[in-house]
């Protein structure tokens, strides 16, 4: 219409966004002259009768979604990931749980959600052009939660009167008594721009300790701590049942913990547990080196296009036959997103590596991938994965170049920072990789995360280059930025005993110990202290902890003889 006016009208959002040409959901359809008087005589029509939950879901997608886009699509694709690779549960968008942490735009948030998987769909919710919500207050949740619910539709729904202080046990109309404050908490962006939580989530106060995660409940009750929520939450319903989830897992991953490859592998093999989730742990997983690759051979034939495309990175550092044995059937796999992902796992090959029939139009797959990703480099992270594929295909001096591009355009876009700094150090660059770290440290404002990881690295790069006594001072302002992170207490204390500060090694390998008891590198590191030291007794007790938490270690049988036991 000439004269529809929506909240999108004023960020010059078009039709075609939505209602992309050829899509089979959308017609003209010819209206009577005076329905409509001075305007065009025809209006779009959305046929949503034959459209699945997911296929509106995706609609809304490609705008209300952090994510990385695969070329300039035409609004039409049959399947997301033929325009976009959504980004994961990764710790700079969400907390270990998957609540929102940064501004992430919903999709990421809702596909977690019962609801979601329920068939629940944005429309249900939001008016599609204004998107304000259908009902203000309760009675947006109360259309499917009450007690006659739609079972027709949703099976799953149960008879029960939820707006009653029998539910959410506080005073109604009271801030408790809102659907949403508990089950869709708040954070506002940039001062101005509140964003409500959509992966729906029952509150969970007792993971707050174990995730690093904030909770519904304490988010109100802030003079009160995460223990007490849960355990009224228990003096209300008894002590529910209160299943492990995927938080879990990704905490100790984040946490360097022992057990991390175990729980990804059990998180990436529960069909339960949404493609979003599953497809991180593939991703988290890829990092874990020869390990992973009984699961993440599996992934590569999993239903779910989002777990294959993440999966494919995993390969990467495989000998090229062998990249090309587990990467070549998702060539052709149906959705862009898949393929390109193999594409970029399989940049670099010897062209002899492929089969011969298949060496032409892998070359042109290629040739089209980074047109492509020349075609979009018009943000950083755009830029970044151009660089990331210039650097597998071995054009490390175009790569190099790219990743300077990225943080010109975004200085705190610490991804190029980090990934300018490993390959300009790969490539004997140590000055530029030392400077490039220097001026991300002068940022102002920089994320403490960030920051943390920039100290680090600036830390390990002054030891190699023979500096331990500037050395020492970035590695404890890593350590006290980033806590919870293993591998810096253990630098720190091998640094540390380099410059004869025992007691303060010991401490900081004894605080990486209390949070990864079963850390060979950290018992080892332990072991020599106190073996090197004199104190035989305390080394022969964190050796027979080695001998326990890792009974194949090759040191055992080493220390075995030092220590004389």
């Amino acid at each position: 219409s000439s004269t529809y006016h929506s909240t999108f009208s004023d960020i010059d959002v078009s039709c075609e966004a939505c209602h992309g040409p050829g899509s089979r959901h959308v017609q003209w359809a010819e209206l009577p002259d005076m329905a409509r008087p001075q305007t065009a005589n025809y209006e779009l029509v959305v046929i949503a009768k034959g459209m699945d939950s997911r296929e509106q879901v995706e609609l809304c997608a490609p705008c209300h979604s952090r994510r990385a886009i695969l070329g300039d699509y035409t609004h039409a694709e049959p399947n997301l990931l033929d325009s976009m690779l959504p980004s994961l549960l990764t710790p700079e968008l969400y907390f270990a749980d998957g609540q929102i942490l940064e501004e992430v735009y919903v999709y990421g948030s809702f596909t977690q959600s019962k609801m979601y998987n329920a068939g629940v769909t944005c429309t249900d919710c939001h008016d599609p052009h204004s998107t304000r919500v259908k009902v203000e207050g309760n009675g947006l949740c109360l259309q499917c939660h009450n007690s006659n619910p739609q079972t027709q539709r949703f099976p799953g729904l149960q008879a029960k009167n939820y707006d009653s202080p029998t539910h959410h046990h506080h005073a109604l109309q009271s801030a408790g008594a809102q659907c949403v404050n508990c089950h869709m908490p708040e954070t506002t962006y940039m001062v101005i721009d509140p964003r409500r939580d959509h992966s729906l989530r029952i509150p969970r106060p007792d993971l707050a300790q174990g995730t690093g995660s904030p909770d519904a409940c304490t988010g109100c009750h802030d003079d009160k701590p995460p223990a007490w929520a849960a355990q009224a939450i228990e003096s209300w319903f008894g002590e529910p049942q209160r299943p492990a989830h995927y938080g879990q897992s990704f905490q100790a991953v984040r946490e360097g913990r022992d057990d991390s490859l175990a729980l990804l592998t059990e998180t990436i093999s529960d069909l339960g547990k949404p493609a979003i989730v599953r497809a991180t742990a593939a991703e988290q997983l890829a990092d874990a080196g020869p390990p992973s690759l009984p699961s993440l051979t599996k992934a590569l034939r999993d239903d779910s296009a989002l777990v294959r495309a993440y999966a494919a990175s995993g390969f990467t550092g495989l000998p090229p036959v062998q990249r090309v044995k587990h990467l070549l059937p998702l060539l052709d796999d149906p959705q862009r997103a898949v393929r390109d992902e193999a594409l970029r796992a399989l940049a670099g090959i010897p062209l002899i590596a492929m089969p011969e029939p298949r060496r032409e139009a892998f070359k042109a797959q290629l040739a089209e991938y980074e047109q492509r990703l020349r075609d979009n480099a018009d943000l950083p992270g755009n830029r970044l994965n151009l660089a990331v594929f210039l650097a597998r295909s071995g054009r490390q001096l175009e790569a190099l170049e790219a990743y300077r591009q990225a943080l010109r355009m975004d200085p705190y876009f610490s991804p190029a920072r980090v990934n300018l700094v490993t390959l300009a150090n790969n490539t004997l660059r140590q000055d530029e990789a030392e400077q490039v770290l220097r001026d991300g440290l002068a940022l102002t404002t920089m994320p403490v995360g960030d920051r943390g990881n920039l100290a680090y690295m600036l830390a390990l790069l002054l030891v190699e280059r023979g500096q331990p006594g500037e050395a020492v001072q970035w590695m404890d302002e890593a350590a006290q930025a980033l806590p919870d992170h293993t591998r810096i207490r253990y630098n720190q204390g091998l640094l540390l005993l380099q410059l004869q500060r025992r007691d303060a090694a010991q401490a900081a390998l004894e605080a990486g110990l209390e949070q990864a008891p079963n850390d060979a590198d950290l018992l080892y590191a332990l072991i020599y202290l106190h073996g090197s030291g004199g104190e035989r007794e305390t080394a022969v007790a964190y050796w027979q902890r080695l001998r326990k938490a890792v009974p194949n270690d090759p040191r055992l049988q080493q220390l075995r003889g030092q220590l004389g036991i």
